[in-house]
């Protein structure tokens, strides 16, 4: 919840979902899947996080 309100991206794709008319617990569960899968990538490829590297241009 803490990633929601002070994460740029994860605040983005929840106001996206909000927007698209998700419940809430959805929209926590959406946004702690997407930083498992960050943690995982990052892991797994052993690089920095680059948060530029996830910006669309409707983000940035």
């Amino acid at each position: 919840m803490s990633a929601m309100r002070y994460n740029p991206l994860c605040r983005a794709f929840g106001q996206r979902l909000k927007e698209k008319g998700r419940k809430s617990i959805v929209i926590i569960g959406a946004i702690m899947t997407k930083l498992l899968h960050l943690i995982f990538g990052i892991l797994r490829s052993e690089k920095p996080f680059n948060p530029s590297h996830l910006q669309s241009p409707e983000i940035a």
